[in-house]
């Protein structure tokens, strides 16, 4: 078993944040091809990836509350094996409507990953020293899109789009088998919760009746707002309206997850010295100045892709910068409900997620505007968020 405050366990904590940005990086590439062989509309293509967002948001609700009390590892090996099991119908789905049902319950498996690797981290740490870990985190589970949709492109060129899933299914594996053999039980012995409907309700009530933790929550959502805006939205603007193949669109994605890196590489290093709150504001204009460039880049040269990919990358380092800070800023206040703490915030989060990629794709025409407009906004609203809850989240 790993030990805590090793680098080890927070390389398998980052592994397990993984599973749900490749489940879905992994196979954006092939979007288009899935419309095409299945004889489904964009917009119908496009619920398989919000359907998984409202999948991955329902399913944390339970996660949080039940490690709290049954612990961590058993309740993760658990979520695993759903997720591989899931990703396995994925592959052999004979319809748009029973593959986007298979991404729904690949959700709830992956969903459980997130969730209780945030509660891990808050079993071991505190402080700006949570925060660095969730940042170092960030940095290694940045890998992921920023290497999966190149992977995807070239799976899917050699063996068709459903060979995308079978690869999800074989890192849910090993993620599983490291979990089996690695991880150790990090929910302290104690008093612990019950998990009654009216227990669960009065939990959720009192971490959601802290000011700082709503306003930390806000922050999360409005940044993933437009996150998800762009991962709902690349795919058909780069494919179909620019032209790119699977393998350069992958290569596009991974040069925006640069970005990603960057980010969480530079807030493990500044929240050390200059806290949360500085760190995530520097994150929160670093949003907005990535959705002001996209919009003048639009404008000016619509019909570059470079115009949408360099300012992503821009908006994804203020990602890097911010989210893992005002994880860590949601938690801290919970030291024994952890777990219900990360299911809420993951919950609310991923349905305003899910929320923003349905309109986007619901827009999406012949334009990169809608795409464009929601990471823009997004991207102010959290650097206004940031700046009006300055005092609230010195309260807990």
């Amino acid at each position: 078993m790993l030990r805590p405050d090793t680098f080890a366990l927070t390389g398998l904590l980052a592994l397990l944040t993984m599973i749900g940005p490749v489940a879905i990086d992994l196979y954006l590439p092939a979007l288009p091809e899935i419309g095409a062989e299945l004889g489904a509309p964009t917009s119908s293509v496009q619920l398989t990836i919000s359907f998984y967002l409202f999948g991955f948001a329902l399913a944390q609700i339970a996660y949080g509350p039940l490690s709290d009390v049954r612990g961590r590892r058993p309740v993760l090996l658990v979520a695993l094996v759903v997720f591989c099991a899931a990703s396995l119908l994925c592959a052999v789905a004979p319809s748009i409507k029973l593959l986007i049902a298979a991404r729904a319950v690949q959700a709830v498996g992956a969903a459980g990953a997130i969730v209780l690797a945030r509660a891990i981290v808050r079993d071991i740490y505190s402080g700006a020293r949570a925060g660095r870990e969730l940042s170092i985190m960030g940095m290694i589970m940045g890998l992921a899109p920023a290497a999966a949709p190149t992977i995807g492109g070239l799976v899917q060129a050699a063996f068709g789009w459903r060979a995308c899933f079978v690869a999800v299914f074989v890192a849910g594996l090993a993620a599983l088998l490291m979990v089996w053999w690695l991880l150790p039980e990090t929910l302290r012995d104690g008093p612990r919760p019950k998990i009654a409907p009216a227990d669960l309700v009065r939990g959720y009530a009192t971490v959601m009746s802290r000011r700082a933790f709503r306003a930390y929550l806000l922050l999360l959502s409005s940044a993933s707002a437009g996150l998800f805006a762009y991962i709902s939205g690349a795919s058909f603007v780069l494919q179909e309206m620019f032209g790119l193949s699977p393998v350069e669109f992958g290569a596009t994605f991974a040069l925006t997850s640069v970005g990603l890196i960057c980010g969480n590489s530079l807030s493990a290093h500044m929240v050390m010295r200059a806290g949360i709150g500085h760190t995530l504001g520097v994150g929160a204009a670093t949003l907005a100045a990535g959705g002001f460039a996209m919009v003048a880049a639009t404008h000016f040269f619509p019909h570059a892709p470079l115009g949408l990919v360099l300012p992503m990358g821009l908006y994804l380092a203020g990602i890097g910068m911010s989210m893992p800070q005002a994880m860590a800023g949601a938690l801290l206040p919970f030291p024994h409900h952890a777990g219900t703490a990360s299911s809420l915030a993951g919950f609310v989060q991923q349905c305003v997620a899910a929320l923003s990629g349905a309109l986007v794709g619901h827009l999406l025409g012949t334009s990169a505007w809608p795409m464009v407009i929601v990471v823009a906004a997004s991207g102010c609203v959290t650097l206004a968020v940031w700046w009006a809850s300055r005092g609230v989240r010195g309260m807990s």
